[in-house]
């Protein structure tokens, strides 16, 4: 790490029933579990790295033994307290200038709303917030945070990507219920924040993009005519690099989310 660089902490909520090695990702050979072919977060990171040679890029991965965040909210009946220890230990580990990343795939969104739960102002340190497919636990009550740390944080970024989920079918039949999931939890959110920032909507492919004109919320909808589970995709398509540059210089230089994996060179 360069002491003269700033320091970006992104702390990764792992999504139910992965480990951090699978979540970290690595060349496939026969005989593999399958998960360790669908996130490729350190590779992605790596691409992060190269895209941003001025900062230091570090990642934590938020692993518990339940493997779900919220079935060890459950658990937990100090998961306030908890979480802000964790938070709050990997964060000072850092010195100089930096910057906090929430970031998380599937139930790693508990993690994230579970320190929400803990703040009664989200600090200024928190540059960006972001769900890949994981806001199944929003509702109104989180809304006065975000709104307020938008408001008073004028670097502060929020990014929800979500899937019709709620027209997914498995094995023939739906799976998600239609207020159950993402996609529905992400209208809620949406119509929540339209009502305090102005938002302009384009479309990209089969991409639904929402953004506010100050630039500080994005919204991913990947539409789903056919049917399909787009979960992981979300992820693996450059998500996870997305999240991050989404808004920035960077955004979609050198790669396209939802598209072909731009950080395939950097698989090990």
């Amino acid at each position: 790490m360069n002491s003269k660089h700033e320091s970006f902490v992104i702390l990764y909520a792992l999504p139910n029933g992965n480990t951090a090695e699978q979540t970290m990702g690595k060349k496939i050979s026969a005989g593999d579990d399958w998960h360790f072919d669908i996130q490729h977060i350190k590779a992605q990171t790596a691409f992060l790295r190269r895209q941003l040679p001025k900062k230091n890029i570090v990642v934590a991965y938020l692993e518990n033994t339940d493997k779900s965040w919220p079935q060890w909210k459950t658990k937990h009946a100090n998961y306030v307290g908890e979480v802000q220890h964790i938070v709050n230990t990997i964060f000072n580990l850092f010195r100089g200038r930096k910057a906090l990343y929430l970031n998380g795939h599937s139930g790693g969104g508990r993690f994230i709303f579970s320190y929400l739960d803990g703040v009664d102002v989200i600090p200024s340190f928190v540059k960006n917030i972001s769900f890949l497919d994981s806001n199944y636990g929003y509702d109104s009550t989180y809304l006065p945070k975000l709104q307020n740390w938008l408001q008073q944080n004028k670097e502060a970024k929020l990014n929800v990507f979500a899937y019709n989920d709620s027209m997914a079918l498995l094995n023939g039949k739906r799976f998600v219920s239609d207020t159950s999931g993402t996609w529905y939890r992400s209208g809620l959110l949406l119509r929540h924040l339209t009502q305090i920032f102005p938002f302009e909507k384009r479309r990209d492919d089969s991409l639904i993009i929402y953004q506010s004109l100050n630039k500080q919320v994005r919204f991913f909808l990947k539409t789903n005519p056919e049917k399909k589970i787009y979960h992981t995709q979300q992820v693996d398509l450059n998500g996870f690099i997305h999240s991050i540059l989404a808004g920035t210089k960077q955004d979609e230089k050198r790669y396209k989310y939802f598209g072909e994996r731009a950080y395939s060179s950097f698989i090990e």
